[in-house]
């Protein structure tokens, strides 16, 4: 299934600040190490949209907003959010990353660990420069909170209310912490206010909810091409995602919930479980969700006028909601 994606339109200003960023990730990631500055540039050479960097400038922007003051903050959370994947893809053992190869294939296990450390720790540099220690706390607990997530697996589809209670914790600490942490991090570079900054906060979270429940609904209807991965890479993986979640609680006799209770999934498994979740609702339900978590998101902003920054950051949530349906 093919979908068009949304495309965010930058203004001149932001593109330029943008750039800044990336110049600035490139600049770091060079070491006295050439398998470092090699691994370092292929894991941020590719890129995406830098929407956590861009959460932090934009939010920046709702309050006192220099470059020179967020420039680290937004570099940091791309770095956090590097090393994060890397270290996923070597947990995770994946082959690939949106299409291209992983560090520790490319490499091996030890490169990938070693280049994973060192972008953390590039990101703490990064922090350690930003105007307000503040940041330094809240990217340290967000680095906290992503690791301590992989400790806590979704292990049911049923009843509903575990499984939920389950799968929002997992996407909370996965994705939605370092969203949280952008933004927040990025209102305090732009000297807000406590209440600003919780509201920009609980709009990051919000957000990051989002981002992740349409990448797993992207799992059951994109493609290879658009994902960089084959569609239902988490069913074949064993990851239980909200889209299978409400699609058992539509029917117990539909044999779902006890897909993983025995072997890997076949390829002819996964493709009968991916239309017996459209089937049922499953994806339905998980994009009405998604619509839901970020709506609360935008309700945070009511404690700002109108401004070109809160234009953007709106626009962000329809990018969030709308990527490929």
């Amino acid at each position: 299934m093919t979908h068009t994606t949304k495309q965010l339109v930058l203004s001149p200003a932001l593109a330029a600040d943008m750039q800044a960023v990336e110049a600035q990730l490139m600049h770091r990631i060079q070491s006295q190490s050439e398998l470092i500055t090699a691994a370092g540039q292929h894991i941020i050479g590719s890129g995406g949209k830098r929407l956590r960097a861009m959460l932090a400038l934009v939010a920046a922007q709702l309050g006192t907003y220099t470059l020179k003051d967020t420039l680290h903050a937004a570099s940091a959370v791309e770095l956090i959010h590097a090393a994060s994947l890397v270290h996923d893809d070597l947990i995770d053992d994946a082959d690939r990353r949106r299409g291209r190869i992983t560090v520790h294939t490319k490499w091996d296990q030890g490169v990938a660990l070693m280049v994973g450390d060192y972008l953390f720790a590039l990101a703490a540099g990064e922090m350690a420069l930003a105007p307000d220690p503040r940041v330094i706390q809240i990217f340290s607990e967000a680095v906290m909170t992503i690791s301590a997530s992989e400790l806590h697996p979704v292990l049911v589809t049923t009843p509903i209310e575990t499984a939920l209670e389950q799968y929002y914790a997992k996407i909370g600490g996965k994705t939605a912490a370092l969203f949280e942490a952008a933004t927040a991090a990025g209102m305090v570079c732009g000297r807000g206010t406590p209440e600003q900054i919780k509201a920009l906060a609980q709009y990051g979270y919000d957000i990051g909810l989002a981002f992740q429940i349409v990448d797993d609904i992207l799992d059951f209807i994109s493609d290879e091409a658009t994902l960089g991965k084959p569609a239902g890479n988490d069913l074949r993986e064993g990851t239980i995602t909200l889209p299978l979640i409400y699609a058992v609680s539509q029917g117990s006799s539909n044999g779902l919930a006890m897909l993983f209770e025995g072997d890997e999934l076949t390829a002819e498994q996964v493709a009968h479980t991916i239309q017996q979740v459209e089937q049922l609702g499953g994806i339905e339900l998980s994009i009405a969700e998604a619509r839901r978590v970020a709506e609360r998101g935008l309700a945070a902003l009511d404690v700002f006028p109108p401004s070109p920054a809160k234009d953007m950051l709106i626009e962000i949530v329809d990018y969030v909601l709308d990527r490929h349906f």
